[in-house]
């Protein structure tokens, strides 16, 4: 049964988040490139899987870096290719549980990611701000992972089976998430130094953190 409302409550969100890449395409087109590095990025980090608990396993999610850039909706999309890809060419995953798997890395994570950078954005360096929504995107990813087992395997006592699952992928994931955060905010950087005319029109950034951004390479004029 539960397989059936992952998919269900996945598809609506991924469906709402094609529309939205197709908006941006339109009004956009020149961020396509960052789109593909932003679903590469997801990809290459979450296809390093570390064996955890029953039915699951820790990894990097990478899913910060598209909330930030695109919203929740488009990162769920990406989250949505990644998985696919690798439950069908990696065996990671299965295609039985891709839409718990969408719900956790590819919607809840990237919404808490997103809700992060939305609050904090303008009141400290966006560089900070994206290394926070990365690890917050990849905290929530497995507290949901957490919730969603719990109710798969809820136990005599379906709290106490929670903390369990919690404390687990908390042993591994509280690091792996700091490292992402760092990573996310490395690339950030690169990408605000080449490219600050996309990140400005997604209204990622503001005009204060590249004040020469007009007259250098790539700039707007």
């Amino acid at each position: 049964m539960w397989c059936g409302i992952w998919y269900l409550i996945s598809g609506v969100f991924v469906a709402h988040g094609i529309i939205r890449l197709n908006k941006i395409f339109k009004e956009n087109p020149e961020s396509k490139p960052l789109i593909a590095v932003a679903g590469a990025f997801m990809f290459v980090l979450s296809s390093l899987k570390l064996p955890s608990v029953t039915g699951s396993c820790s990894h990097p999610c990478g899913n910060g870096l598209g909330a930030v850039l695109f919203g929740p909706s488009v990162t769920a999309v990406l989250a949505t290719i990644v998985l696919l890809f690798q439950a069908t060419l990696l065996a990671h995953g299965g295609l039985t549980t891709l839409g718990a798997n969408i719900f956790s890395m590819g919607i809840m994570g990237p919404i808490a990611g997103w809700l992060v950078f939305k609050s904090l954005k303008g009141k400290m360096n966006s560089t900070w701000v994206v290394m926070l929504a990365a690890i917050f995107a990849d905290w929530v990813t497995y507290i949901t992972t957490a919730v969603q087992l719990t109710i798969a395997y809820p136990g005599a006592d379906p709290m106490n089976t929670l903390s369990i699952f919690l404390g687990i992928f908390a042993v591994t994931q509280i690091p792996l998430a700091i490292a992402e955060g760092l990573l996310t905010a490395l690339l950030w950087d690169k990408i605000k130094e080449l490219r600050p005319d996309i990140l400005l029109k997604l209204g990622a950034i503001d005009e204060s953190e590249v004040p020469n951004y007009a007259t250098s390479k790539g700039g707007v004029e």
